[in-house]
């Protein structure tokens, strides 16, 4: 289970990322295809020969500004992506001032294995998940919830951090970004064909000769074909990423925190809790844990918590407390003492605040007052 370091996980990720950028190109120009022989079959009246052929002339013209299209799509995403997620989770970015505890912790995690200290971002949600995002190292980063922040103690939090951390050095997120640039390009040119194809096609249909040859109606079955299994196949692309980069990454915290009940806590905790409001799909396929599953896992971007937290206690070690129920956060309203203080401890530190208060003489202050003297029979007595 010591997947921290996997030349072999992380060469095969390299090696699917550059497949799976080829296959984009690919899906594109049979789209580009697909609405050729849509719009020839729907305006001109011939053959599915002489439909095809107009078809194939017509991709070969649209080939180059299809790849240029592809390719700045590409290059938008690659140094943009960061951007539109934090737009869209709404992740902003924090430094050592802002929490030194989160920074520190990372920060030697990352110190302990070499590794360049990634970006922190925080999302305000009651949500309890994180993610790890960027195309290289100087975009890496590693976003966390508020939510996680305050239901996980600091060993919980660093089996997360060193997931996340894992997740980078794997490989595991260059290759879920190129996963949601095929999505995105895909769907963006099936969509524009098939609403071009429903403005139109009407029209088309009704310009059209009533003595037709046969063949339109077939090169429109074969188009249509080839923009479902396209669009399908952007969506199916996720199956292309093993899904035991979640076990690797597991393993690879176990390995930089040497405690693996922290990471099996911390996966109780964060169980069915992580959904992220406004997130998209692709977004909650990078989490930890994406709750919108769990209709089989055969389509699933994630194990199940239940199998993960098996192979933690079977191979690392662990020990399995069962489901987990948070504790109600704290009433800011009622308890100002802040989240680490208990009632007793802000009472204690009231009552050493005010006998600060009553003490605080400084070397030139004047001595307190002594209390008077009793009077004696002969008058007061003082020695």
């Amino acid at each position: 289970m010591a997947a921290y370091g996997l030349y072999s996980h992380i060469q095969s990720n390299r090696r699917r990322s550059i497949a799976l950028l080829i296959g984009l190109f690919f899906l594109v120009y049979v789209l580009v295809y697909a609405g050729a022989l849509l719009a020839a079959a729907l305006s001109l009246n011939a053959d599915l020969d002489t439909l095809t052929q107009i078809a194939w002339t017509n991709l070969l013209q649209a080939a180059p500004f299809a790849t240029i299209g592809t390719a700045v799509w590409i290059l938008i995403a690659y140094y943009f992506h960061q951007s539109m997620i934090d737009a869209v989770t709404g992740g902003r970015e924090i430094q050592r001032s802002d929490d030194p505890r989160l920074y520190t912790i990372l920060e030697n995690l990352c110190i302990s294995r070499g590794i360049p200290t990634p970006k922190l971002k925080v999302i305000e949600s009651d949500a309890l998940n994180a993610f790890a995002t960027g195309m290289n190292a100087k975009q890496y980063s590693i976003t966390v919830t508020t939510g996680l922040l305050d239901r996980l103690d600091d060993a919980e939090i660093e089996a997360v951090l060193g997931h996340e951390l894992t997740h980078i050095r794997n490989g595991d997120v260059r290759m879920m970004v190129v996963a949601v640039i095929i999505v995105g390009v895909i769907s963006f040119f099936a969509e524009l064909i098939f609403r071009l194809w429903f403005y139109n096609g009407l029209s088309f249909r009704d310009s059209r000769p009533d003595d037709r040859r046969g063949g339109g109606g077939i090169a429109i079955i074969v188009a249509i074909g080839l923009l479902a299994v396209a669009y399908l196949l952007s969506f199916l692309i996720r199956l292309a990423l093993s899904r035991s980069r979640e076990f690797l990454a597991d393993a690879g915290s176990v390995e930089l925190t040497k405690n693996p009940d922290a990471m099996i806590s911390a996966l109780r905790k964060i169980e069915g809790r992580g959904e992220l409001p406004g997130a998209t799909s692709a977004v909650m396929e990078m989490c930890i844990d994406n709750p919108r599953e769990g209709f089989g896992e055969l389509f699933d971007t994630h194990p199940s918590v239940e199998s993960r937290i098996s192979a933690l206690v079977k191979f690392a070690g662990g020990h399995d407390p069962g489901p987990l129920a948070l504790p109600p956060p704290a009433d800011d309203d009622d308890d100002q003492s802040g989240p680490w203080k208990s009632a007793e401890q802000q009472t204690d530190t009231e009552t050493s605040k005010e006998s600060d208060a009553r003490d605080d003489r400084g070397p030139w202050s004047q001595p307190p007052a002594e209390p008077a003297p009793a009077p004696g029979p002969w008058g007061p007595h003082r020695s």
